[in-house]
């Protein structure tokens, strides 16, 4: 072959363009940058976390027994706007933040895990299981709830005094005081019922236990990836045993029928995860490995597990969208929305909030409102939807009318594989 002839001089351009100028550089987007405006994160920002103030003194503090006071709109306003409110966002919020980037695993072995409070806390839910074990569920043959869950609540009401004691709280005035919201924190025996608002009541329980200094901020790890798990557990065979109804009819539609905060600091555990992303949830293999380090795989799968047919799609839709978020970080900053704006932020959740010394009602409140209900059943509440019309609807719904009632999914499926149509998921829910 024969050699390439060199260019005469008078063909070589003596000022060559400077390229530099014209090409783009390295790890620049060729795409125009969007405004910030456009920007979600930016016109729609997550609610902060606020700063969790220290405990009180209670050198002469005087207990009460905490109660509602949320009977109306108003009212519910004074809460949203009250010291209170803050204080429950901040102690939530501080949890999820302290769980970020670390797995179960992790905190099972560092030192929070050895903390006095919280393996007493671990040896009360324990003690409820156990009760759990003695109060086993009469045969109704029905997918909604068994009686036999009220011999549990009772027996559980009874030992709640001195599983008090066990975690440290002396005064008589004060284990009244916070024990109430541990007993509210299993399910309504009147409806047969569980929901979001009885595991707020879990969380309220711990924050009083925060306020009088016997769960300092070294053990909010443990509270969120240990105990609050322990009693997930507990509350999911609660579930199983007595066929527990979700509290009001929205929970078909949200992203769970009984909880929330699982998901909340599932987020938060995976915001920064390298490999696990959203879109995961739907990978069979990535649940199986990973679902006993992380909360939010954890749910994921115990939900798959209770429902009778096959794919979020069907059973849990919000479940399913959100998954197609672009990371973890704009899932947890939507569910910090959610909770501030449909679990605090709704009158018809609200309602059965109970205020005492600890957690202050703010003034201005109800202060009849305990005498005007029975037993959570609130009743019949006026609201003005968005087109200015008012009608009234049951307040123990979520605000759609008009609270129907929703049998467990527990009990559908497990009633199913007794009258011998087996365990097997339907893959669409029109068969």
């Amino acid at each position: 072959m024969p050699s390439a002839m060199p260019l005469p001089d008078s063909a070589i351009p003596t000022n060559p363009p400077n390229l530099a100028d014209k090409l783009p550089r390295l790890g620049t987007p060729r795409r125009k940058p969007q405004p910030q405006a456009s920007d979600e994160s930016t016109s729609n920002p997550p609610p902060p976390t606020p700063s969790l103030s220290s405990p009180p003194d209670l050198s002469n503090h005087a207990y009460t027994r905490p109660s509602r006071r949320i009977l109306s709109e108003k009212d519910h306003q004074l809460f949203v706007e009250s010291k209170t409110h803050e204080l429950i966002v901040a102690f939530v919020f501080h949890l999820s933040d302290s769980v970020r980037d670390k797995t179960i695993s992790d905190v099972a072995k560092s030192p929070a895990a050895e903390d006095a409070e919280v393996k007493a806390l671990l040896g009360v839910l324990d003690e409820a299981q156990a009760i759990l074990q003695r109060c086993p569920p009469v045969d109704t043959g029905s997918r909604f709830g068994n009686p036999a869950f009220r011999t549990f609540l009772d027996q559980v009401q009874e030992n709640v005094p001195s599983w008090q004691r066990q975690l440290g709280v002396k005064d008589d005035a004060a284990i009244d005081e916070v024990g109430l919201y541990l007993a509210n924190a299993f399910g309504n025996g009147t409806r047969i019922d569980y929901g979001s608002g009885h595991e707020l009541n879990f969380l309220l329980f711990l924050l009083c236990l925060n306020r009088i200094s016997l769960l300092p901020e070294r053990t909010f790890p443990a509270l969120a990836l240990l105990i609050f798990p322990r009693y997930l557990r507990l509350m999911r065979e609660v579930q199983s045993t007595y066929y527990l109804e979700p509290a009001g009819s929205h929970g078909v539609w949200g992203l769970d029928d009984y909880q929330f905060l699982p998901f909340l600091f599932g987020a938060s555990q995976l915001v920064n995860h390298k490999h696990i992303r959203p879109l995961s949830i739907h990978n069979p293999l990535i649940i199986e490995e990973c679902a006993r380090d992380y909360l939010y795989l954890d749910q994921i799968a115990w939900v798959n597990e209770t429902k009778t047919v096959k794919g979020l799609r069907w059973h849990s839709p919000m479940l399913d969208d959100i998954s197609a978020a672009k990371n973890w970080a704009k899932i947890e900053a939507g569910l910090r929305k959610m909770f501030v704006h449909e679990v605090l932020g709704k009158l018809p959740v609200a309602q059965h909030f109970l205020f005492g010394s600890l957690l202050p009602a703010a003034e201005g409140m109800s202060e009849d409102a305990e005498a005007k209900v029975a037993d959570e059943d609130v009743g019949e509440v006026e609201v003005t939807d968005g087109n200015g019309v008012k009608h009234s609807h049951s307040a123990n719904s979520w605000g759609d009318c008009c609270g129907i009632k929703v049998p467990s999914a527990v009990g559908a499926r497990q009633e199913a594989m007794k009258g011998g149509q087996g365990g097997g998921l339907r893959r669409i829910p029109f068969d």
